[in-house]
């Protein structure tokens, strides 16, 4: 009778750890969510409802804003796609990631193409390395295209990073590539759809890379196609200023106010919108909503009239480090977890989202050592916390490099003039450069001063441009970095 008593309770004891076990287990996974970024090209945050936008349609990123919070001041550190993605992912600048401007169809498929990230801890790599199943699903521009890299093992992509349209494109998918004869908006969105189905039941990372809404070359020609073709081909668009091109627009400023531009622009906007609205929607219907952290942005922003200029960083000459092609939307969310409603005002960069992003879900540990990330950790904010918090942030594009403070912005060019001050209280739109008055000058040396400590301390000397280093892409200013070459693995 004492054994038989012994063995059932025994049994029970078993039976009673296995299931505190399995509720662990539930708990574990239930505290280790599932993350979907979602990144648009070539995006200014002032096309979005939430940013005050009254023109364009954008309900879904709006509501996604209303759960989650907003940064009203967030940055790229970087005109043009490849280095920026590259900072996004990696948490580092150009000078330590050695991504200098955008990848050249070289270096993205062919004999000679690598994976520009491949020495460093990007976000997915670290994911996939924590237990998540990691899936793109859109834009890449980092290199070495044709096979999926930085642990994701679900990988649809495009050859290369231009955009010449939306339709009848070349995409890859299973290692070749194809013609696509589809939207490629709703593609995009239908293998996020489809990636987030088939890994429901275990952690997941999305990184649903929009080519939309892009406003450059002859994807902005294409006619409209998409739902949104009737009703915007009868739209103004007062959010588009009508300004005369400035001189150093040196491409894009007869697009100014030029409506078949501007309706084609606002149409990709909303079409973008459309699948985060699809995103959302199988999220919830699948029960993940309140297990996934969202996070919508872009790579860097676009100028749509102002202050006199259309496009990027790039499309200007010198090349420049205005606000509006820094500037980017930022938005987070999870139910529960992430404040709801918030606007937060700090000045942040995207740099910071590395950190930030790790912090948020417990791999902090996980952030290396070196190169060292000058990327700030935001994540107490997310929760409603207050935290001190250093208002400025850094950028570095080609031979530009540039300090922004929450009142003042300094840009310096390597061999090249002129350099810029501007006092961003009195003059938003960045028309008139105090650099000259000596009124200014004091603070003209103190940004100075703090930027190059910046440099300084985080600059790679084997990627530093500005110090002799080598470039993994092909630089617009090259004329003016005779000692620097582009690096390829075979020149190590």
């Amino acid at each position: 009778m004492r054994q038989m008593i012994s063995g059932g309770f025994k049994g029970w004891l078993v039976f009673l750890l296995c299931l505190c076990s399995a509720t662990m287990l539930n708990a574990a996974d239930q505290d280790q969510p599932n993350v979907v970024i979602i990144m648009t090209d070539n995006h200014g945050e002032w096309t979005l409802g939430c940013y005050g936008n009254k023109d364009i349609k954008t309900p879904h990123i709006d509501q996604l804003a209303k759960e989650g919070t907003l940064f009203t001041r967030a940055f790229a550190n970087n005109a043009v796609c490849s280095p920026t993605r590259a900072t996004f992912l990696t948490g580092l600048m150009p000078c330590q990631h050695g991504v200098h401007c955008y990848l050249r169809p070289r270096i993205q498929t062919g004999p000679e193409s690598f994976n520009t990230l491949e020495e460093f801890q990007s976000i997915p790599q670290v994911l996939h390395d924590a237990g998540y199943v990691c899936g793109l699903s859109g834009k890449w521009h980092l290199g070495d295209n044709l096979y999926p890299q930085e642990g994701f093992s679900y990988w649809i992509t495009k050859p290369h990073g231009s955009s010449q349209g939306f339709y009848n494109q070349k995409v890859i998918e299973d290692e070749k590539i194809r013609d696509e004869p589809t939207y490629l908006t709703d593609l995009w969105t239908q293998h996020g759809v489809k990636f987030i189905k088939q890994n429901q039941e275990k952690p997941f990372f999305l990184f649903l890379a929009y080519n939309g809404p892009y406003g450059l070359g002859s994807a902005m020609k294409e006619p409209i196609k998409n739902r949104f073709k009737t009703e915007y081909e009868k739209k103004t668009f007062p959010s588009f200023p009508r300004e005369k091109a400035q001189p150093w627009n040196f491409n894009y400023g007869d697009w100014i106010g030029d409506l078949g531009i501007i309706r084609k622009y606002a149409a990709e906007v909303s079409a973008v919108d459309d699948g985060v609205g699809q995103i959302m929607q199988t999220l919830k219907e699948l029960g993940l909503r309140e297990n996934t952290l969202v996070i919508f942005t872009a790579d860097q922003g676009l100028a749509g009239g102002h202050s006199g200029y259309w496009g990027m960083g790039d499309h200007t000459r010198p090349l420049t480090a205005f606000d509006w092609t820094m500037s980017i939307p930022l938005i987070f969310s999870q139910p529960g977890k992430v404040v709801s409603g918030a606007r937060q005002e700090m000045l942040v960069a995207n740099y910071d989202v590395y950190p930030t992003l790790l912090n948020y879900l417990g791999l902090e540990e996980k952030i290396p050592a070196q190169p060292a990330t000058p990327g700030r950790n935001f994540a107490p904010v997310l929760k409603g916390e207050q935290i001190p918090w250093s208002e400025v942030m850094f950028y570095e594009f080609e031979n530009v490099r540039a300090i922004r403070t929450k009142d003042w912005k300094y840009i310096e060019r390597f061999r090249e003039t002129p350099n810029e001050l501007y006092d961003l209280v009195q003059d938003p739109g960045e028309r008139k450069n105090l650099i000259d008055n000596s009124k200014f000058s004091q603070q003209h040396k103190k940004l100075k001063q703090r930027m190059d400590r910046f440099f300084a301390k985080y600059a790679d000397p084997k990627w530093d441009i500005w110090d002799g280093g080598k470039s993994k892409t092909v630089l617009m200013s090259k004329k003016l970095f005779p000692e620097s070459y582009l690096y390829l693995p075979s020149s190590k």
